[in-house]
């Protein structure tokens, strides 16, 4: 197997530039950084990062927490750190922390102890053992998806987090259906605890407001942000004196229990009740009708979270900072409109 003093005999240059080549210690002359990596190449060479690990306390991994098993939205944002990741020359150990506190600190103290550099989590409804454990051994980490109230520093946010906008989506998506003539909208929400749970419940009442409709608490219920549970939910809805006439769901996987609930009572979409959707996915428009959504930037939020991790470890004295990325507008055929633009706008 080739060494570093390989590389450097062939390249004619010292073992340190070698290292300042492949590691981006320093910058080195472009005609000599392409005979080093030349030499690589022609070599073979591979770097030991176990050896590397040894002298710089760094490991290059990084640790991904997400219930990407249980809700595909994760899936995304999981492929958005992966290839982030990748490209800055960090590997990916991930864990799924099933939405559950216990669980979540858990996983997290594994991947700890497994010395990755940093870890990104999507926290849940009780982060109070996480947060604990992150600050007893001061690890880099930034939440994405949701959210955390945790202790403040200097009036911002003790973490850096990475997320998408929810109640301005949500109020679009209410107002929409406000502006199809319906007065009864019902909200099938997520798990409580949940800051998207929160924003997007915000963004319901606040797009109510602003439609002029009153806010009913029995058209607000919640789902538990799984298939399931927003099937009772839908039960519940529905079994009202007035049922709603227009749903909004708060999340993918919800809209799918949703759904099969309507199916159920023999209800069409939307000649018997409007829909429309927080999170758009991959088959949302092969559904008949086409699912009106909001689509959020998974790819998006995933990467941006490597990218402000990535600065946490080059600055770990920087002030922590909020990142909120735009989602879209998908106007589709489940609102009931006649015949909806394809393109998303942004929202």
């Amino acid at each position: 197997m080739a060494t570093m003093a390989d590389v450097a005999r062939s390249a004619g240059v010292s073992v340190a530039t070698v290292s300042h080549v492949i590691n981006g210690t320093r910058p080195v002359l472009p005609h000599t950084r392409q005979a080093v990596l030349d030499a690589v190449e022609e070599l073979g060479y591979t770097t030991n990062t176990l050896a590397r690990s040894l002298v710089t306390a760094r490991t290059r991994s990084i640790g991904l927490a997400v219930s990407a098993i249980s809700n595909p939205y994760f899936t995304e944002i999981l492929q958005g750190v992966e290839a982030a990741a990748l490209e800055a020359g960090y590997s990916l150990l991930i864990a799924d922390p099933h939405d559950d506190p216990e669980h979540e600190r858990k996983v997290v103290q594994l991947l700890h102890e497994r010395r990755v550099d940093g870890v990104i989590v999507a926290p849940s409804a009780d982060p109070r053992g996480l947060l604990a454990y992150l600050g007893r051994h001061d690890v880099p980490a930034v939440f994405l998806d949701r959210l955390v109230d945790g202790p403040q520093v200097d009036g911002g946010p003790r973490f850096d987090q990475v997320c998408a906008d929810n109640a301005e989506p949500m109020s679009r998506l209410v107002t929409h259906l406000a502006g199809l003539g319906h007065r009864r909208i019902g909200l099938v929400a997520g798990r409580p605890g949940l800051s998207t749970t929160g924003e997007r419940i915000s963004g319901y009442r606040s797009g109510l407001a602003f439609a002029g409709l009153a806010y009913d608490g029995r058209l607000l219920v919640h789902g538990d942000s799984e298939s399931a549970g927003a099937g009772q939910a839908t039960e519940a809805l529905l079994s009202l004196g007035v049922p709603p006439t227009a749903l909004v769901t708060g999340n993918n996987a919800m809209t799918i229990g949703v759904l099969r609930a309507l199916r159920a009572h023999g209800l069409s979409v939307p000649d018997d009740i409007a829909l429309c959707c927080f999170d758009d996915f991959a088959w949302a428009d092969l559904f008949s009708p086409r699912l009106t959504a909001i689509a959020q930037p998974g790819r998006g939020i995933g990467a941006r979270a490597v990218h402000v991790l990535l600065e946490r470890l080059a600055e770990p004295d920087r002030p922590a900072r909020t990142v909120r990325l735009p989602c879209a507008f998908v106007h589709r055929t489940s609102c009931g409109c006649p015949s909806p633009s394809e393109e998303g706008t942004p929202s």
